[in-house]
């Protein structure tokens, strides 16, 4: 097997090979390179091991994982696979297995976690699959469901209904031709997830003589699922927010050693065992796993007050849909994608489509029971057999297209297939903005992208303006918020006086007695610790807050004296105040705290608009849901599509490309997809390879000034690198300095990668040949060299500098024509000046240069002068 990587500007790998399994092996053995620490949490994940390094606070979700039996389920849908899907599945896996080890080197989390890399199987990528979509549909809603109906009656089943806080939508759109401006379509869009660090979309291409793919790869999952270009056919996904997944009460009791559930035909056994699970500082864990007919047991046991069992398609079928995933990589046309996603199982999307002979796609795809209509909306008996599962939906609804088609999760294609659907704002926003131009370009989608408009009516602000004999301050803040362009952008400080009326109005609503009898601990401490964000009553309230205030339901609530208080907690005096951006910043999860990434930016944005930025009203205004990517793909030329992830294409903390998309992402700027193979970037010209035992692998590489310009600058520009010289210098001053070096005989500047991250900066040069050799009497063979250390990335430890150094100097001298290294540090660097007299260099004299004082420093090969080489 033969495969080559190759990077564009933004570290986006570009991988061919000479065959699909080739190539799955090169997708996988990067992913384990790129993202070695964030595929193997996620494997550890779906195994629910997550707790034996990071101790009792992953507890709950390995409950949860194992109780549910997500690595089972993986490996029941793997045994299941047509056998060239199984294959090319296995020739990823083998690829991940492969790079795991160099992945684990360059990344400093397996340290702080004392994490050694582990071993794949071949149902892995399928378990990561499983344990990432497994709470997407949001079933644990039914046990909120529940929880209202017992508080508040029956009435309240649909109180709270909305897009929930533990559910995960898109935005997604299809501009047919006759709309755009080259008369090919356009689709776009941004997919609304939990933002993690790293990212959960790699941007990816995929080539091999079968199919060429540009798209948005899961990481540690083969192919491209949700976002694909293949340069004939384009698609894209949303969530159909579809029900699918049932929740049953269950009657359990002992027999002896054995457990049994009652069900439609009695009681009948259940499988049962313990599992012990271990954690990192404290004594380990067992559980009990149980399964009826119905599904793994979720919640309780046959000692606790109830039990529910969980049963969604994947566990009965043994299909998780993973045969579609080669099927799309070759698609051609419409069509092709179309059967491709008669495969799909889980989630349940909608998909849209497009291609360059006219073809156009808008359907539902995915796996969907066919059952009682309660069963979507609470838990349901088990021994009711009407209750049962009745088959499948063999039909799953599609429409045309007619100039542009909109799914933002909301009541309509998939209507018949759902319960509860996100508000219809998002999806009338798009429709309106789309239907402004007939002339669309892909960068043009960048404004619908970032459009930060609230939707109207607004309860809130309708009910403040019925308000009279406010005080001074809350009257101001009236005013002032009546007059609002309604706008959630990061700079308006309007945006933010109303998210904190919002606010204080959710957390006054909360602990109204009304509904006294939802909130914590009396529900969500009932349940299992990765429910409780489904049951928790203050993001219940933030999230339902329109239906709140204009329900007649709860008419003990006085609305209006409810927004009245808040009024009086957050009028202004003044005024003044911060700006949205100052509140509303990125919060990412991360599986360990990254103390070098500092906070994250303001963005601009709201639940509710379609730059859905999603903080948690009442809670933090903090964003910790929105677009997990943005895409563009153009069907005129596949290279003027355009996409952006929160992070970058390096999941490796400290590398160039780790975080450098997110200034654009956050300002709402876009990437421009290369796919010609010949704009890329080759594999890094390695000159000098160096293992050093228990520090890595260190590469000595040139320079490309056009490629690696932006990282000195960032570089340079520190105020620990004040002795280079170059604080002042704008970027295109570095470009044009090394530019200038990359055209010498005389003059050469290197990088040197640590296990393939670049964390130092050499330049050699002659002496005669620089304005040092007026400095000194020049000797045959001398040779002079430069150094700056990149910013500490969590990859520096104690001789850190003497290890880099030393293989440097290896390098250097490794030219038997080198007879003397000459080094000429500010005299006031007396750091430098120390470093290089531990590595064996010599003091020579101080020289006065035109930029500085010079401390020149001499180091003569091994047998003409002894040197010490101490780390």
């Amino acid at each position: 097997m033969t495969a080559e990587v190759r990077r564009d500007d933004w570290g986006i790998p570009h991988l061919r090979a000479d065959s699909a399994h080739a190539l799955a092996h090169a997708q996988g053995h990067n992913a384990a390179v790129d993202r070695a620490w964030q595929i193997e949490f996620e494997r550890h994940r779906s195994q629910g091991t997550t707790a034996a390094f990071l101790g009792a606070a992953a507890v709950g979700w390995d409950s949860f994982a194992r109780q549910s039996r997500l690595d089972d389920t993986a490996r029941r849908c793997f045994g299941n696979l047509d056998a060239r899907t199984a294959d090319w599945v296995r020739a990823y896996v083998a690829g991940v297995n492969a790079g795991l080890a160099e992945g684990a080197r360059r990344t400093p989390e397996f340290a702080s976690a004392g994490l050694a890399p582990g071993s794949w199987r071949p149902w892995t990528p399928l378990a990561v699959w499983l344990s990432t979509h497994i709470l997407f549909a949001g079933f644990p809603t039914k046990l909120w469901r529940e929880e209202a109906a017992r508080a508040l009656g029956e009435g309240a089943i649909d109180l709270f209904a909305t897009d929930g806080p533990g559910t995960a939508g898109s935005n997604g759109w299809l501009v047919t031709g006759e709309l755009t401006a080259s008369g090919a379509p356009l689709l776009a869009g941004d997919p609304h997830r939990f933002i993690e660090a790293p990212g959960v979309y790699q941007q990816i291409q995929l080539a091999c003589p079968e199919f060429d793919v540009v798209g948005l790869a899961v990481p540690g999952v083969p192919g491209i699922a949700h976002f694909g270009h293949t340069s004939t056919v384009a698609w894209s996904i949303t969530n159909a927010m579809a029900d699918y997944q049932d929740l049953y009460q269950e009657k359990l009791r002992r027999r002896g050693k054995s457990v049994e559930a009652l069900g439609p035909d009695g009681w009948r056994p259940a499988s049962a065992h313990l599992e012990t699970i271990e954690v990192a500082g404290a004594d380990p864990v067992t559980i009990e796993v149980i399964e009826t007919a119905r599904g793994p047991v979720v919640v309780g046991g046959p000692e606790a007050p109830s039990a529910v069992s969980l049963r969604h398609p994947p566990r009965v079928s043994g299909e998780l849909g993973f045969d579609a995933l080669p099927l799309l990589l070759r698609a051609r046309t419409v069509d092709d994608v179309d059967r491709a996603f008669d495969r799909w199982a889980e989630p349940v999307n909608v998909v849209q489509a497009a291609d360059t002979e006219g073809g156009l796609l808008h359907r539902v795809a995915g796996t969907v029971p066919v059952r009682d209509p309660a069963n979507g909306l609470r838990t349901v008996r088990a021994w009711d057999a009407r209750h049962a599962w009745r088959g499948l939906h063999e039909s799953l609804p599609r429409e045309a297209v007619e100039g542009f088609a909109v799914m933002a999760n909301q009541r309509e294609l998939a209507a018949p297939l759902g319960v509860e659907f996100a508000p219809p704002h998002r999806a009338r926003r798009i429709r309106q903005l789309l239907g402004g131009a007939a002339d669309w370009t892909a960068p043009d989608m960048a404004a619908l992208h970032m459009d930060s408009q609230l939707p109207a009516p607004q309860p809130l602000l309708d009910l403040l303006a019925g308000l009279d004999g406010l005080t001074p301050g809350a009257a101001r803040l009236r005013e002032r918020l009546l007059g609002w362009d309604r706008r959630m952008d990061a700079g308006s400080t309007d945006a933010a006086a109303y998210a904190a009326l919002r606010a204080a109005v959710v957390r006054r609503l909360a602990a109204h007695p009304a509904l006294a009898a939802l909130a914590e601990p009396a529900v969500a401490d009932a349940y299992p610790e990765v429910f409780r964000p489904w049951l928790a009553l203050t993001p219940r309230v933030a999230f339902a807050l329109d239906g709140l205030l204009t329900t007649e339901l709860l008419p003990e609530i006085d609305r209006a004296a409810v927004v009245r208080a808040a009024a009086e907690e957050t009028g202004e005096t003044d005024g003044s105040g911060p700006s949205w951006g100052a509140l509303h910043r990125l919060a990412p999860w991360q599986a360990l705290p990254d103390e070098q990434a500092g906070e994250g930016p303001g963005l601009s944005g709201d639940h509710d608009c379609v730059l859905s930025t999603s903080s948690i009203p009442g809670l933090t205004h903090r964003t910790v849901r929105g677009p997990a990517a943005r895409y563009v793909w153009d069907l005129a030329r596949r290279d003027n599509s355009l996409w952006a992830v929160p992070f970058g294409a390096s999941g490796v903390p400290g590398h160039p490309h780790h975080r450098d998309q997110l200034p654009l992402w956050a300002e709402g700027g876009l990437v421009p997809v290369v796919s010609d193979w010949n704009r890329l970037r080759s594999p890094v010209p390695t000159v000098y390879e160096q293992q050093v035992d228990g520090f890595g692998t260190v590469r000595v590489v040139p320079v490309d000034p056009q490629q690696d310009s932006a990282l000195i600058h960032r570089w340079v520009g520190q105020e620990r690198a004040r002795f280079w010289g170059m604080r002042d210098a704008s970027p295109d001053d570095v470009l044009e300095t090394y530019t200038f070096l990359d055209s010498l005989d005389t003059h050469h500047a290197y990088l040197l990668h640590l296990d393939g991250t670049p964390v130092a900066l050499f330049q050699t040069y002659e002496p005669e040949a620089d304005p040092l050799g007026e400095c000194y009497d020049v000797q045959p063979g001398d040779f002079g060299i430069h150094l700056l250390i990149g910013p500490a990335d969590g990859q520096q430890r104690r001789g850190f500098t003497g290890e880099l150094l030393s293989v440097f100097l290896a390098f250097v001298l490794s030219d038997p024509a080198v007879r003397r290294v000459v080094a000429e540090p500010d005299a006031r660097n007396t750091r430098a000046v120390d470093r290089l007299l531990r590595s064996g260099f010599v003091l020579g004299p101080e020289v006065d240069k035109p930029e500085k004082r010079a401390r020149l420093t001499f180091l003569l090969r091994d047998g003409e002068q002894g040197r010490e080489r101490t780390a």
